[in-house]
């Protein structure tokens, strides 16, 4: 009996896949300004507080990937003005930092893409302050003696779907509606 149930949680495992934690993770950022040009940006990174990505084989079905919003930094900027900008994203023009720490990104799917060099398309949906959309972007994944890594081309989603809104007078005049991010992970 005892090894009857030791299989059936073998196999039940196997069914559901393999869960691997993220072990490292760089997330970058842009966000632009009046024109979306390099030269009317803000960059910077955020980071990954925790992660899993769930493999059957050597085929990702899911993960989960929890950005710490209390991290984001810029790093077009420095002293003052970095320190200005950088609570001025977390207060509540932007990400309320204070209410939504966390921001989440659910794998549903990777499909296979046009794109040679990013021949993945990674499928899913993101939660910020709140509100939920579909956002995919294109990737090279790698599994190489147990070690997954996930690198995405660079990808643009509509911050207005999240309710990350700029609540001055300007208005979303000033700010671009695109956020621009890469993405690189690791999990083991």
């Amino acid at each position: 009996m005892k090894n009857l149930v030791l299989a059936a949680l073998l196999a039940g495992g196997l069914a559901f896949g393999q869960s691997k934690k993220v072990t490292h993770s760089k997330v970058q950022w842009w966000g632009y300004k009046l024109a979306k040009t390099e030269a009317s940006s803000h960059n910077g990174y955020v980071n990954v507080k925790s992660g899993d990505v769930i493999m059957k084989g050597n085929n990702i079905v899911g993960g989960t990937f929890h950005l710490d919003m209390n991290s984001i930094n810029a790093i077009d900027l420095t002293g003052e003005y970095q320190t200005k900008l950088n609570n001025h994203l977390k207060n509540g023009d932007f990400f309320e930092t204070d209410k939504f720490p966390t921001a989440t990104y659910k794998i549903t799917a990777v499909k296979k893409n046009a794109n040679k060099s990013f021949p993945y398309m990674i499928v899913g949906n993101l939660t910020a302050k709140g509100k939920t959309n579909p956002v995919s972007f294109p990737a090279k994944i790698s599994l190489n003696n147990g070690v997954l890594n996930i690198v995405s081309d660079k990808f643009s989603f509509d911050r207005q779907k999240f309710g990350i809104a700029y609540a001055s007078a300007m208005k979303d005049v000033v700010v671009k509606d695109e956020i621009d991010m890469l993405i690189n992970v690791t999990a083991k």
